[in-house]
């Protein structure tokens, strides 16, 4: 046997994308909720100034928040043992400044919790998952100001305190690095410099001295959010969560070679060095310069992110890129930049699959950080169809997770100790969360016919469809696949 017998074997999902009630039970309105409907290759828009008659999908999203028991009870009959999810923000702290916490929304994820507990799924969640307060970004910009951090440590106390000896499992932020692009300025740290005229998500005005100062600010408050976690219940364990971006040279010309490598410490070594390492790496500086970045550290931080390291590191993982030196277009599936593989296929929204980027990623994370690993977004997006027969045959799915299953098993092989949960401390890689395990609204896209899920959920992008849950051909499969631990993958 390859994984160890408690492998965390599970799903993910986030709030803004799955919950919907956006108004409900004193819930404030998150960044999420001022982005419009979009679809592949027209990108959604960000309206400040709420629209009539314009597809919000975060409003409704899947009815997560109210069908929850429902869903939960599906994700155990699979065998999940983890379930990843995030609080909204919004839901305990509607504007983002407020004093003390809304009960409603502390009592809604503890429903949740339990509702995890009693199947006997842990529970993993994200606390800042690309929904940050609006009323933040109208009143400091969000992560541009350095009061946010007392906000999120206001924030991560009220969570921290309630569900303690529930909870084992955080995550700062989700994709910190999203950051390292000028799509992560609002979708990640609720940057916004225009507050009256909407803006294309894909075409937000960039202000890197913004984003880079705002990486700052989340650095410090993560570490202090790892100490303060430690202090509430030294049960509690803390991790990062980035995308993993792989990427290879275009050719073996050197100047694609350090195009790639340039590439690699922007995206994926950059944020994870800080949270991992509690420092600043020796490459931050010319890059910083050379953008035009001068940060303002205040004394003491230093110390704050030595002494706030993460406890693990988990990431995402969907597709790898090339990078070249020489003016070429990129692809247009390709968020955080570079050009196709001409060696790899694509998805219907021109992610390149690599499964054996998967096993890169592992291999170079544990390689460079020695820390426990944990896989907690992988998936294909696609578009499911219902037979006649109300099948769904998602076969190019389960071949997907399949040949990404078989390449975290080739991790092992190469040195990296995929056992799961065991007592802590002997871990070396938690577990595997695909995302988007019931279908929920695309973060990037924000359309539903985007869908991830083993879980079909009948809705769609023209505003009809009576949410109803049907399974798919990939719920049984990978209900086999944690039932025997992995071994069984046909």
């Amino acid at each position: 046997m390859v994984l160890s017998k408690d492998f965390l074997w599970g799903g993910a999902t986030a709030a803004n994308q799955c919950e919907g009630a956006w108004d409900r039970d004193g819930k404030g309105i998150s960044v999420s909720d001022i982005c419009t409907g979009g679809k592949f290759g027209q990108s959604k828009r960000i309206t400040p100034v709420l629209e009539l008659d314009t597809f919000y999908p975060s409003r409704e999203a899947i009815q997560h928040y109210d069908r929850f028991r429902e869903d939960i009870a599906l994700f155990a009959e699979m065998g999940f043992k983890c379930y990843r999810f995030s609080i909204a923000w919004t839901r305990i702290f509607p504007n983002g400044d407020e004093a003390q916490p809304n009960e409603a929304g502390l009592r809604h994820y503890e429903e949740v919790i339990d509702e995890c507990l009693k199947y006997g799924i842990e529970p993993l969640i994200t606390i800042s998952h690309y929904e940050v307060p609006f009323g933040l970004t109208k009143k400091c910009n969000a992560w541009v100001s350095r009061d946010m951090i007392d906000y999120f440590l206001n924030y991560c106390r009220a969570i921290f305190t309630r569900y303690k000896g529930k909870v084992k499992y955080w995550l700062t932020f989700n994709e910190i690095n999203s950051a390292s692009a000028p799509m992560g300025a609002l979708l990640n740290q609720g940057i916004l410099n225009d507050l009256e005229h909407p803006t294309e998500f894909m075409n937000q005005p960039d202000i890197p001295q913004q984003r880079y100062q705002g990486l700052h600010h989340m650095f410090v408050a993560s570490a202090l959010a790892v100490q303060m976690a430690h202090e509430i219940d030294p049960n509690y364990r803390v991790g990062n969560m980035m995308i993993y971006s792989v990427s290879y040279p275009l050719t073996c010309d050197p100047d694609d070679v350090l195009a790639c490598q340039h590439y690699n410490r922007l995206y994926n070594y950059y944020c994870t060095d800080v949270q991992a390492r509690g420092a600043y790496p020796a490459f931050a500086a010319r890059m910083l310069e050379e953008m035009g970045v001068k940060l303002d550290v205040q004394p003491g931080d230093a110390e704050i992110l030595k002494n706030g390291t993460v406890d693990f590191i988990t990431f995402s993982y969907y597709m790898s890129s090339c990078q070249t030196a020489k003016d070429i277009k990129g692809g247009e599936g390709n968020i955080l930049g570079g050009v196709p593989n001409p060696n790899l296929p694509s998805s219907d929204w021109g992610w390149q699959i690599d499964p054996k980027g998967l096993r890169y990623a592992l291999n170079d994370l544990y390689d460079r950080y020695g820390l426990p690993l944990m896989v907690v977004e992988n998936g294909l997006g696609a578009k499911d169809v219902i037979e006649a027969d109300g099948s769904i045959n998602d076969d190019y799915r389960i071949d997907y997770l399949r040949q990404h299953i078989e390449q975290m098993k080739e991790a092992v092989k190469d040195g990296v100790d995929l056992m799961g949960y065991t007592p802590w401390g002997c871990i070396d890689l938690m577990g595997y969360t695909p995302w988007g395990c019931i279908d929920l609204v695309s973060a990037s896209t924000g359309e539903y016919a985007k869908r991830y899920g083993f879980i079909y959920v009948r809705r769609y992008d023209d505003g009809i469809g009576d949410f109803a849950r049907l399974k798919k051909k990939s719920f049984y499969w990978y209900q086999k696949v944690i039932k025997t631990n992995g071994e069984d993958l046909a």
